[in-house]
């Protein structure tokens, strides 16, 4: 009977925990699919947060081992040689020395500095690697001549074995071609680096640098403690954090980014040495702005803040430099000095707490000014109208990403010196013009381009007055060029064989209909008629009417023709207003002619660049010395007489007249109609230069070339050491005097006789009375002479002749200063592979 009853008990106890839910099994079935949930988050949390530190490991690595910075293109001037006999003075190496930012020393004992004594520099050179040579590091005894005719290189000494005679200084930076992020930075090497920069660095920003492993908790936790009880605000972020944020991620102040700064952090500390991370920080951290340019890393920010390199800084300068680290705009030195000044001496007392320097070094740093430079230049172009002529050259034949990214090193043929000189004369006597006229010369602009002759090596380049706009007037302000074609004229005429330098040519009115003119009737400058004049002195004195009626006799195919041997390469027209510089030119266009005029006929394509250089070091491309012998030299050495006239007594005397007759300058001035442009064109031994003034918007100014360029030129070339011209009198080629006014064959002595340079070709054949006087008096003066006496030589063909011709000799040449090696002349080659 009990056992139906029990069955019915536990029945009833079975619903009645079904009602209430208290059956054991389901509740633990409940808790194992939460744990299970629980598990699947934590799995799904953990999966995320790997795959996220996974990213961001890639991130690290990538960017960590790969290009790391975009580096920009570095352009450098032509480096400085020294030699026994080089012509630069002494004051011209101390310029060179300054825009390098040496600093004169009693002593000499680091690189960068340099001692003056006397007649001798001690120069402690910081070396230089050239990609295809190094320059090593070295000391520098310079010695001069102390006569007043040479005061060049006498001797030259040095520390390091030297095979070829020549020191170089390293080149001037003179700018840089920038990526589009406008970062800008000089890469150092840990290893080059001043150990007291690593220690200020350490002992302000991260003293337990080398002990923690990206993030440190105590530094963490003191930052957190001294701004929640309103103590000075620290940040807890370590070098390794400071580095990450600004080499990886952004300024933004969000708990998400300290995280992931954190968690980069310590990837990059696991993959990467101390060393390593270190160096990066060094040249990636953000220590001020230039314009729109950020400068970055402790490389620049030294030559940017000091003018040195880093390696040059004292201790003073390094604590100024760790102290820009906190805030660069709130610690700039020119505009907070006394905050910059202050936070300085933080970065010292920080060194001394640790031990890093001792109390009497502390107080000497402290004791120093801030002793940064008045302007700073790094990161600046110093030559910007040059630049952008390196610029386009390189836009031809590189593509933007290798200019702005690679770290190519580009040296130039610029000489800083002569850019120097350019720029003053041109600012300084473009002011005084327009201040004799304010008025009708307010606005008045220019261009200025100095050229080697020897190798179209351009030197300099004035783009325009004020600030680089990028308008660069030396190659774009393209102008008539009014007489400076003049030359073109007579050297088409002299290399006919028909004319000489005494042949008669007719300055009378000129009127000429057809040929693509309508009675086209030029008229002289001075409005006047000066009847029959000699090819000299047409060009002299630049008689407009004596050159059209002598290019209409060549024909003006013929001129165009000498245009383009002389190295003018646009199309220009043929009507006979070319004859007078009617075409639209540039500047450069006119330096590449009259520096074929100034090299003996030898044509150089102008040239800006030396040699690209990767940032390995290794040679990319080498830009060669290229020349022909497009204009016979025998006429141009003719036409180089002629040019000499027009300074010496023609529109350009005014420059004889302050720069030495003994340097027999050469040039041509220009003008065009209603006296809208301003030309000079001319030459020294050494330098070929041109100088274009006139408004942007073509309206007359007033000013002739002798009255506008001209002062400009003159102004430049006394800034400069000059050396004659001397081009080397071909062999058929001879001197001989002749009248003036008849262009026969005159004597010394006989009134109007001068004494010319002629092609053998063209000798006249007709004496003047005068001439055959003396020739008379020496044939009388022969037979009064024993037999030993020496026979007459003709002119004409060198045989022995019983009727005297007057004596063709070459002129004696001005007197020079003894030099080392006998004197010879060198030919246009000679002094082009010798410049190379």
């Amino acid at each position: 009977m009990s056992a139906p009853n029990l069955s019915k008990n536990s029945s009833q106890l079975v619903r009645r925990n079904k009602r209430h839910g208290t059956g054991m099994p389901n509740q633990n079935n409940g808790f194992v699919i939460i744990g299970l949930i629980i598990l699947v988050v934590i799995a799904v949390v953990l999966i995320g947060l790997g795959i996220y530190v996974a990213r961001l490991d890639s991130v690290v690595r990538t960017k960590f081992e790969g290009q790391r910075w975009e580096i920009p293109a570095k352009v450098y001037a032509r480096p400085l040689e020294l030699y026994v006999g080089a012509t630069v003075d002494k004051k011209g190496i101390k310029d060179e020395l300054e825009l390098l930012g040496y600093k004169s020393s009693d002593g000499y004992q680091t690189s960068g500095t340099y001692t003056d004594s006397a007649n001798t520099l001690f120069i402690h050179t910081r070396g230089f690697n050239f990609g295809t040579s190094k320059e090593p590091e070295q000391v520098l005894k310079v010695q001069f001549a102390t006569t007043s005719a040479n005061n060049g290189i006498a001797d030259i000494q040095s520390t390091q074995p030297n095979t070829t005679g020549v020191a170089r200084l390293e080149p001037v930076l003179i700018g840089g071609i920038y990526p589009r992020i406008n970062e800008d930075r000089v890469l150092i090497k840990l290893s080059e680096t001043p150990q007291s920069l690593v220690d200020a660095l350490i002992a302000t920003e991260d003293r337990s640098f080398y002990q923690h492993h990206g993030v440190s908790i105590r530094g963490l936790g003191r930052a957190l403690l001294s701004n929640a009880t309103g103590g000075a605000r620290q940040g807890g972020s370590t070098l390794t954090q400071q580095l990450v944020k600004n080499f990886y991620l952004t300024n933004e102040r969000t708990l998400k980014r300290k995280a992931t700064e954190a968690v980069m952090a310590l990837l990059l500390e696991s993959h990467y040495s101390k060393s390593e991370i270190l160096e990066t920080y060094l040249n990636e951290i953000n220590l001020g702005q230039n314009g729109n340019r950020s400068i970055n890393g402790f490389g620049l920010a030294s030559q940017f803040y000091f003018g040195q390199p880093i390696q040059e800084l004292k201790l003073n300068q390094v604590a100024l430099l760790v102290g820009l680290v906190k805030g660069p705009s709130e610690y700039n030195p020119w505009r907070h000095p006394e905050a910059s000044l202050a936070r300085r001496n933080v970065v010292l007392q920080n060194m001394l707490d640790q031990g890093k320097i001792t109390q009497e070094q502390y107080q000497s740093a402290h004791d120093m000014p801030l002793g940064i430079v008045e302007k700073p230049t790094a990161g600046q172009s110093l030559y910007p109208d040059f630049l952008d002529m390196v610029r386009r050259q390189l836009r031809l034949e590189y593509q933007e990403t290798d200019l702005t990214s690679d770290g190519l090193q580009i040296f130039t043929t610029l000489d800083p010196r002569v850019q120097n000189a350019a720029d003053a004369a041109f600012a300084e006597t473009l002011n005084k013009i327009v201040k004799s006229n304010p008025k009708r010369l307010t606005g008045l602009q220019g261009a200025v381009l100095v050229g080697n002759p020897q190798n179209g090596e351009i030197l300099a380049v004035v783009g325009g007055s004020g600030l680089f706009t990028g308008y660069n007037r030396a190659l774009d302000a393209r102008r008539q060029v009014g007489s400076l074609f003049k030359p073109a004229v007579y050297l088409t005429a002299l290399a006919s064989g028909r004319y000489n330098l005494a042949s008669l040519v007719d300055d009378g009115p000129v009127n000429i209909t057809g040929a693509g003119m309508s009675n086209w009737q030029p008229k002289n400058y001075d409005l006047q008629d000066h009847g029959v004049v000699s090819l000299t002195d047409a060009l002299a004195h630049s008689y407009n009417q004596a050159t059209v009626n002598l290019g209409m006799q060549l024909g003006v195919p013929q001129v165009v023709g000498t245009l383009k041997d002389l190295g003018i390469n646009a199309t220009l027209p043929t009507y006979p207003s070319v004859l007078l510089g009617a075409a639209n030119l540039a500047p450069l266009d006119i330096l590449n002619m009259y520096g074929t005029i100034a090299s003996d006929g030898f044509q150089h394509p102008p040239r800006a660049i030396i040699s690209v250089i990767k940032a390995t070091g290794e040679p990319l491309q080498r830009y060669g010395l290229s020349m022909r012998q497009s204009v016979d030299p025998a006429p141009t050495y003719l036409l180089n007489y002629a040019m000499q006239q027009v300074v010496k007594s023609g529109t350009a005397q005014a420059a004889n007249r302050t720069l030495s007759p003994a340097l027999n300058l050469a040039g041509k001035t220009g003008t065009t109609n209603d006296l809208r442009d301003s030309w000079f064109a001319g030459y020294s031994g050494n330098y070929v230069s041109v100088v274009w003034v006139g408004q942007d918007d073509n309206r007359p100014t007033g000013l002739s070339g002798a009255s506008g360029a001209l002062p400009i030129w003159i102004n430049l070339m006394s800034r400069l050491k000059l050396t004659p011209v001397e081009l080397a009198q071909p062999d058929g080629v001879v001197w001989q005097w002749v009248d003036a006014a008849s262009g026969q064959v005159s004597a010394e002595g006989c009134p109007g006789a001068t004494y010319i340079p002629m092609l053998r070709t063209t000798l006249p054949s007709q004496i003047s009375p005068c001439g055959q006087e003396k020739i008379d008096q020496l044939q009388q003066s022969q037979n009064n002479t024993d037999m030993y006496s020496t026979p007459v030589m003709s002119s004409n063909n060198g045989t022995l002749n019983t009727t005297p011709a007057p004596t063709v000799s070459t002129p004696a040449a001005p007197p020079v200063p003894a030099p080392r090696t006998p004197p010879r002349q060198t030919s246009a080659i000679d002094r082009a592979m010798e410049s190379f």
